[in-house]
């Protein structure tokens, strides 16, 4: 077994932070959207088909899930209205998600609601000290999401 380094070890209880923090935004981010009848997932995909039509795919790479996850949860929003499957003129195959009417007043409601939240309790952090830590999870982000030398696959890159 290889030892840990300082930095190794300092590493591993960030990612522990991170991995707590994440079960605590998702656990906030439904009590956000559960009066507008969403789920933190429905609001993440909502949020990107927002932007314009796009594939599933497309979400997947956007938010570095699989394509099966949010096929689950984009099959679940067209269900409830909240998007539409149209074809896709570049791809027969892989249908583009429309945000409705319905789910773009829901997203609307959980986006007013995230904006207070957010305002609330980033008025208690600096500014400089949350700028710092945004950069750091950033950069992060790009040194884990980086090609593997070994080659194994991101979860946006998985088949």
């Amino acid at each position: 077994m290889t030892a840990l380094t300082g930095r190794g070890r300092e590493f591993s209880d960030l990612l522990v932070e991170v991995f707590r923090l994440n079960g605590l935004l998702l656990a906030a981010g439904d009590r956000l959207t559960a009066p507008s009848g969403l789920t933190s997932a429905r609001w993440q995909v909502l949020g990107v088909v927002d932007h314009g039509p796009c594939t599933v795919a497309q979400v997947a790479r956007a938010m570095g899930l699989t394509r099966q996850a949010v096929r689950e949860t984009a099959n679940a929003l067209a269900r409830e209205g909240a998007v539409e499957l149209r074809d896709n003129p570049a791809d027969r195959r892989a249908r583009l998600l429309v945000l409705t009417d319905r789910g773009r007043r829901a997203l609307r409601e959980v986006e007013r609601r995230q904006a207070e939240w957010a305002n609330e309790l980033g008025g208690r952090i600096a500014l400089p000290e949350l700028r710092a830590v945004t950069g750091t999870l950033r950069d992060l982000g790009d040194l884990v999401g980086a090609p593997d030398p070994a080659g194994t696959p991101t979860p946006a890159e998985e088949p």
